[in-house]
Formats: C-alpha cells, structure tokens, sequence
C-alpha cells in the first residue's frame, strides 16, 4: 500500500504544470466534451505507466542494491531540480482536427507527450525502488488522474487558486528529501 500511496502523491505533484496537464487543458478548451478526454487521459497513462514500470523491473533486476540505491538518490535530486523548470506547451502541441476522434486524439497525443516526461522516469524509478508492479502502476495512474481530470473539467480557473511556481517548489523539495532519504539511509 505504501508504493501505491507514495506513487499517487508523487506523481500528482509532478503532474502540476507539466506539459501534459497543459495539453488536457488545452483538449478540453478545443473539444469541450470532458469524458472522452478524461477517458484517453486515462489509458494512454495506463499503457504508459505499464511500460514504465516495467522498465523499473528490469533496472531493478539487473543492477545490485547499492548501485540502486544510489541511481534512485540521484535520480530523485535530479527530479528536484527538473520540477524547478516549468513546461511549455509548443502551440502546434494542440491537434488541428480529431481526426481519431477526440478519444484516439487523446489517448494518442497523452501516450506522446507522456514519453521520456517527468511523471514516467518517476514511474520507472519507483518501480525499481517498491518491486511492487501493480501498486505502483495504480498509484502512478491515479495521481495523473487526479492532476488531470479536474483540469479538464475546470480548467482555467484551477490554475488561479494556487499558483504552479509554489507548487513546483513544493514538489521539488519532496523529491529532494526523497533523493536525500535514497542517498543517507540504507533500502
């Protein structure tokens, strides 16, 4: 239960003013229909996250505890810096017409964007750390969900209540506690 928690928590503040939060946003101001979109958020995350975690097994089966552990520790740092740069959303980033529908474009546009991003190194890297496959995969998927699907139902006026550069900051200094934890006290 801890993978799944710490995998939520982590990826949800990861999520906030990421690149894809801001294609959902931008989806839901092109397509205006929430369900959809909110639906091949949630399966691209699923298929991505899954690959993710895989990867996460693997590293974990092939490099040595120490070795891990240090990989991890750094990792996580690097993590807290990266959150310190926001993303940017190019402008051709928003798809011209659903041609797939506004499903398919979504879950397209969602599993592109989501690859090499924050949210899935933080998925590979808590796989390899928790060895817990499902759990981590779970707690990834709903913590995009939770970044995600309330931008697409209410939008513009989420990104007013708390602005993304403290969240960001946030979201830095617990992936660096987290890296420093990796680092200082023994798996």
């Amino acid at each position: 239960m801890e993978a799944f928690l710490i995998s939520t928590g982590i990826v949800a503040l990861a999520e906030m003013g990421d690149k894809t939060q801001l294609l959902a946003l931008i989806l839901a101001a092109r397509f205006r229909k929430p369900w959809p979109i909110v639906w091949g958020i949630f399966v691209a995350t699923l298929a991505n996250h899954a690959m993710a975690g895989a990867v996460g097994a693997w590293v974990n089966s092939v490099l040595g505890p120490d070795v891990l552990r240090w990989v991890l520790g750094v990792s996580f740092i690097a993590m807290a810096v990266w959150m310190l740069i926001p993303d940017k959303m190019d402008d051709d980033g928003a798809p011209s017409a659903p041609r797939f529908g506004i499903f398919g474009t979504t879950l397209v546009a969602f599993f592109l964007a989501e690859m090499g991003d924050k949210t899935q190194i933080a998925t590979v890297m808590l796989a390899a750390k928790y060895q817990a496959f499902y759990w981590v995969i779970a707690g990834t998927t709903v913590g995009m969900m939770l970044a995600n699907a309330p931008v697409v139902w209410l939008g513009e006026r989420m990104t007013r209540l708390v602005p993304l550069r403290v969240v960001h900051i946030v979201s830095a200094v617990i992936f660096m506690g987290l890296g420093l934890w990796a680092l200082l006290v023994e798996f």
